[in-house]
């Protein structure tokens, strides 16, 4: 099932900071990204994306072989939708033993593509099994306690979707769970070596990366939901972003 094959990519993928410059994707390699990338499922159903594969020293991006430019309509929830879409393929590729990083503050020539605006770029680069996450449990990230709520018997779920990757690893994400209800919300409280105005941008395609491993989480345990995206409010501390009704 493509559901399990994914949710075991979730102990896998890392993101790569080095690439072994002696490995090449290959064309037909190439040839499959384009056609997953067909297929990838989005967020939100009416927001036009689009994307280009061009080689790193086309941009100022310092990993990998080549770069995924993402362009996006600049409509509600757009940036949600671009962490949710790619998360995807990020998944498929640690499959395929192809490494990725979410690279945040790259800069590329074309601003605009097809009337579309520059999202973000994911730096790519064939890598050896060997070179994937051995043990996820190592990963440094924030216990449980510190990111949910409430955990409800949700435990497995709770677990696995804090190795969602996010920028510079501040994972913004916070839950709340009662009633059989999720409720998502990004923390502004946030310390990071981004620059201050660039947070929100970042850690709103984080959020999206941290539905996707929770959609994939619930359906992989056999948990039914229904969800609901939120208007953001600006609030202090918590913006909220989705709830999910668990049925």
């Amino acid at each position: 099932m493509v559901i399990d094959k994914e949710y075991n990519m979730i102990f896998k993928r890392k993101s790569f900071r080095k690439f072994n410059d002696s490995l090449k994707l290959t064309n037909e390699e190439l040839h499959h990204i384009n056609e997953k990338i067909k297929e990838l499922i989005p967020l939100v159903e009416n927001i036009e994306v689009k994307y280009k594969v061009v080689r790193r020293d086309e941009t100022t991006c310092k990993r990998g072989e080549y770069c995924l430019l993402i362009y996006s309509e600049e409509k509600e929830n757009y940036l949600l939708n671009v962490g949710y879409m790619f998360e995807q393929l990020d998944l498929y590729l640690a499959s395929k033993d192809i490494g990725v990083c979410w690279y945040g503050m790259g800069k590329t020539e074309e601003a605009e593509y097809k009337n579309l605006k520059f999202v973000i770029m994911l730096a790519l680069g064939k890598a050896e099994p060997s070179e994937f996450r051995k043990d996820y449990r190592k990963c440094k990230r924030k216990e449980i306690g510190e990111t949910w709520s409430g955990v409800n018997g949700l435990e497995t779920i709770a677990e696995v979707t804090k190795y969602a990757p996010s920028t510079c690893n501040t994972q913004p994400w916070r839950v709340i769970c009662e009633n059989n209800k999720l409720k998502i919300y990004r923390t502004t409280n946030i310390k990071s070596i981004m620059p201050k105005d660039k947070v929100p941008f970042y850690n709103s395609i984080d959020l999206g990366i941290f539905l996707y491993f929770l959609e994939l989480a619930l359906l992989y345990n056999h948990i039914s939901f229904q969800r609901f995206l939120l208007k953001e409010e600006n609030k202090a501390n918590l913006i909220p972003i989705a709830t999910y009704n668990l049925l």
